[in-house]
């Protein structure tokens, strides 16, 4: 597997990494196991070309295991430039389907091949590795793609990667034109770099796989042009599904993601698959009680496979076996008719998601029991928030102004970027709206003051 994350990831608009991030996601990628690291296109940018020595200056010493894979266009210049960092390998790009031989290029077919051959041998005969990667490929006519696969091969690329630049392949065709293309070239190793602009990334990449494809290009969180490329979160996970092999270290999968969203500022949906917030959380209460009897009722893989917990969310669609699932977490033992009558009252009260103090709220009022408690009234507080580097302090401050009990919210100058001003009922309510705030992502670290006494002032 390869991780682009640093190449094609900081394609996505508005991302831009660091030197400092660029080296920790490409440790943070060799210790989880990838492979293939391609680290960036020195050519793009001369930070980028300084962070990408570091890297290889990192794996020269043995810090990172991962090949290194640095980018260029099929440019004389830029592929000597690529040369001198002496990476693990260069990947040498040119578009071949007719649409873009013809408005991008502007090469006939036959000049493409002499320029693709040219380029690739000079690419080796700097003592490196080669990938060739033929972009478009997914929209070019096969017979020239085999062309093209032959030519790269026989100039000296033992690696050729098919692009599915603009994502239009379909698992068939996926399948199909890989297995030709490796009948045709069958010493060639073969990539698939598969764009997710129909949703069907993974599912591509795991066809071109079983078409004979050996390498399969992803980024963290699925970061990339448009609508990015395979997620690695997502294609590891369901390699190791369909195949049982585990490609990298699935359990620090939330790792890398929570590191990728402090670096980039792009926090992913709670419906992402495998690592998003709801991927293990089950609402419908024939969902959960099936869980709570077989977990695989409702669940492909174990959430602890890859780093995750399993969780309930409790509202109006959760039955009598989750409600008492969470008492019993809680410590509490109730008899079964209280438990119906807790029931009862969540679909009547209807709230969106049920925390814990409010179904022991619930549980106090069903039962003239005391179950929580007491605490002082109305209390103040400033939160300031220091937010982590190459995340937009914007973003964050919106993100803290919609949660409850949040009265006001400052961006500021300082050794803190935003300052947030709490009125909680109780230290319980400011209790959960601080955590609520540390586990919005880019809060790096907080520091709260209850305020003790306000004073009148005079104008």
């Amino acid at each position: 597997m390869l991780d682009s994350t640093l190449r094609e990831g900081e394609q996505t608009p508005g991302v831009v990494f660091s030197e400092e991030w660029r080296i920790r996601i490409a440790k943070a990628l060799s210790d989880i196991g990838v492979a293939m690291i391609e680290a960036g296109d020195p050519n793009v940018a001369p930070d980028i070309k300084s962070a990408i020595k570091k890297i290889i200056a990192l794996k020269k010493n043995g810090d990172i295991k991962s090949e290194i894979v640095v980018h260029s266009r099929a440019v004389r210049q830029d592929l000597e430039n690529a040369a001198s960092l002496e990476p693990d390998r260069i990947a040498v790009f040119y578009g071949v389907s007719d649409l873009h031989l013809k408005y991008k290029h502007k090469k006939t077919r036959e000049e493409a091949l002499q320029i693709i051959a040219e380029m690739v041998s000079l690419a080796k005969s700097h003592g490196v590795s080669v990938r060739f990667t033929a972009e478009d490929g997914s929209r070019a006519d096969l017979d020239y793609l085999i062309q093209v696969v032959k030519t790269a091969y026989e100039a000296g690329a033992d690696r050729v990667s098919i692009a599915d630049t603009v994502g239009v392949f379909t698992p068939e065709r996926a399948r199909e034109v890989f297995s030709k293309v490796k009948a045709a070239v069958p010493g060639v190793g073969l990539d698939i770099h598969a764009h997710n602009d129909f949703g069907m990334a993974v599912a591509n990449s795991l066809a071109a796989v079983e078409g004979g494809a050996d390498v399969v290009h992803t980024t963290v969180n699925g970061l990339g042009e448009r609508a990015g490329i395979t997620p690695l979160q997502v294609f590891a996970a369901a390699y190791y599904y369909h195949y049982g092999v585990k490609l990298i270290k699935l359990e620090k999968l939330p790792e890398i993601t929570a590191m990728v969203e402090a670096a980039t500022g792009i926090t992913i949906m709670p419906t992402f698959p495998i690592v998003g917030e709801n991927a293990f959380t089950h609402k419908a209460g024939v969902h959960q009680a099936g869980v709570l009897s077989n977990p695989e009722t409702y669940e492909p893989i174990p959430p602890e496979t890859v780093g995750r917990n399993r969780d309930f969310s409790l509202d109006k669609y959760s039955g009598r076996k989750a409600i008492q699932h969470r008492l019993e977490k809680l410590g509490i033992s109730v008899p079964q008719d209280i438990v119906e009558k807790v029931v009862e009252e969540v679909k009547r009260i209807n709230l969106p998601r049920l925390r814990d103090e409010d179904l022991l709220e619930i549980l106090e009022k069903v039962s003239n029991m005391k179950f929580k408690a007491i605490v002082n009234r109305h209390i103040e507080a400033y939160v300031w928030l220091k937010v982590a580097n190459n995340v937009y302090t914007t973003s964050v401050a919106r993100r803290v102004a919609t949660l409850k009990n949040v009265v006001s919210v400052s961006e500021i100058t300082g050794d803190y970027d935003i300052v947030v001003k709490i009125i909680a009922e109780n230290t319980e309510e400011l209790n959960r709206v601080i955590e609520n705030i540390r586990e919005i992502k880019g809060v790096a670290s907080t520091l709260t003051s209850i305020v003790l006494k306000e004073l009148p002032t005079n104008h």
